[in-house]
């Protein structure tokens, strides 16, 4: 059960999924970010606004909030958001390490109004052979190189 607080960050969340979707600037989807009971970043979806298929809420929000803490992490933060995360948000949230993640609608109603997931979710587990998407292994020598040289700096910031 959520405190009067965090019902609050949820409901800021669903009123930026509104906000956006009123502008015009992408589905209906909103997320903020918190630490120390404090709002620190926030977003609605701009996928269509921006022409960026990255702009959900939850990078929006993300990205406004790393910039606040000046760090790549979210460590001690909560993530809200109007709706269960896609496997793209979903990949970012676990990047950014925060502590939880509260959400309201599910991604099965989600797809009810047209915003399916599954097929990426399929995508993620298929056989790279079987993707729709062709994804083809070009080994080049250089390549490797470059990650060998990462592993042997001193200075690099591991993340």
């Amino acid at each position: 059960m959520l405190t009067p607080i965090e019902k609050s960050f949820l409901n800021r969340a669903i009123e930026l999924s509104r906000q956006g979707m009123l502008n015009n600037e992408g589905g209906p989807f909103g997320s903020v970010v918190v630490y120390n009971n404090q709002i620190i970043g926030e977003g609605n979806n701009k996928v269509t606004s921006l022409n960026d298929p990255t702009a959900h809420a939850e990078v929006v929000a993300i990205r406004n909030a790393c910039n606040h803490l000046g760090s790549y992490q979210l460590t001690d933060c909560d993530i809200y958001t109007s709706c269960e995360p896609c496997p793209m948000c979903l990949g970012a949230i676990y990047w950014a390490r925060p502590r939880r993640v509260i959400y309201a609608n599910t991604r099965n109603e989600a797809a009810a109004i047209a915003f399916d997931d599954a097929f990426i979710y399929n995508e993620i587990n298929a056989p790279l052979n079987d993707r729709k998407i062709p994804f083809i292994h070009v080994p080049v020598k250089g390549a490797l190189t470059v990650f060998n040289e990462w592993t042997k700096r001193v200075d690099k910031k591991e993340y």
